[in-house]
């Protein structure tokens, strides 16, 4: 949280900017938030595709078929 608070701080201080994003980048990457891919469970990377476009394009298509919690 200090690293974010740095960038928020450089921001409004028009100094240090890079220094403060570069922080927050090491943080995330040992978060693991970034960097390599540290799980190898053989599964397929469905991050940023289309629901409709993957294995789970039937289950997808069937949430139109139900009616929403505020329908009788």
């Amino acid at each position: 949280m200090s690293a974010r608070q740095a960038v928020r701080t450089a921001l409004r201080a028009g100094t240090g900017l890079a220094e403060a994003r570069s922080r927050v980048d090491r943080a995330k990457v040992a978060l693991g938030e970034r960097g390599p891919v540290w799980w190898t469970d053989g599964a397929p990377d469905l991050n940023r595709r289309m629901a409709r476009n993957t294995v789970y394009a039937d289950w997808f298509s069937d949430l139109d078929a139900e009616p929403s919690s505020g329908e009788a």
